[in-house]
């Protein structure tokens, strides 16, 4: 027992006494970058895979969207995150253990997380759920925007009032006349007698 250990005690020794040579050193750090990166581009090459697992589980809900809704944009993006888009706003990112989904949705005061789950049935009821309103919300906008056109197409326009101009006048012209009369009553008061 007391032996084995120093012999490892004396080999580290030898070793910190021997460093080895700075080609050798090279050599070895370069082995370990490449295999650290080789299970990086594994694992977003799974990320991706992933997405697009749950991208094809989405194709029979996109079929379903009427054509002349335009609203959503469907697609996977490579970066350094992998993401599905839904549309604009909204999309699909692997979270940080590289097994759960996690649906998300900008707004203005930031990202908010719409659905978060390992299992693609659940994302994809989460997507139909969010598509499913955002052509509800299309629709009401739509709606709303026609109600007031509708009003102003039906509306009777306002009668002019043809005498208006010449009333105003009339009462500019009677006003000035009596302001011209208290001036002059105002002046000659003032005069010596």
């Amino acid at each position: 027992m007391w032996g084995r250990a120093r012999q490892t005690i004396e080999a580290a020794a030898v070793d910190i006494l021997e460093p080895e040579p700075l080609k050798v050193a090279v050599r070895k750090t370069r082995i370990e970058l490449a295999e650290h990166a080789g299970v990086v581009v594994d694992l977003r090459d799974a990320e991706v895979a992933r997405l697009e697992l749950l991208n094809e589980a989405l194709d029979p809900l996109f079929a379903e969207i009427p054509p002349g809704v335009d609203l959503f944009d469907r697609g996977i993006s490579h970066g350094d995150t992998a993401r599905l888009w839904v549309d604009a706003i909204a999309h699909v990112a692997m979270a940080r253990d590289k097994r759960r989904y996690r649906f998300v949705q900008d707004t203005r005061i930031g990202r908010k997380v719409l659905a978060e789950s390992t299992d693609i049935g659940a994302m994809v009821q989460a997507v139909t759920h969010y598509v499913a309103a955002r052509i509800v919300e299309r629709e009401r906008a739509l709606a709303s925007d026609a109600a007031p056109l509708d009003a102003a197409m039906h509306a009777t326009p306002p009668r002019r009032r043809r005498g208006r101009p010449v009333l105003m006048f009339l009462l500019g012209l009677m006003v000035g006349a009596v302001a011209l009369f208290a001036a002059l009553g105002v002046a000659a008061s003032r005069l010596p007698h």
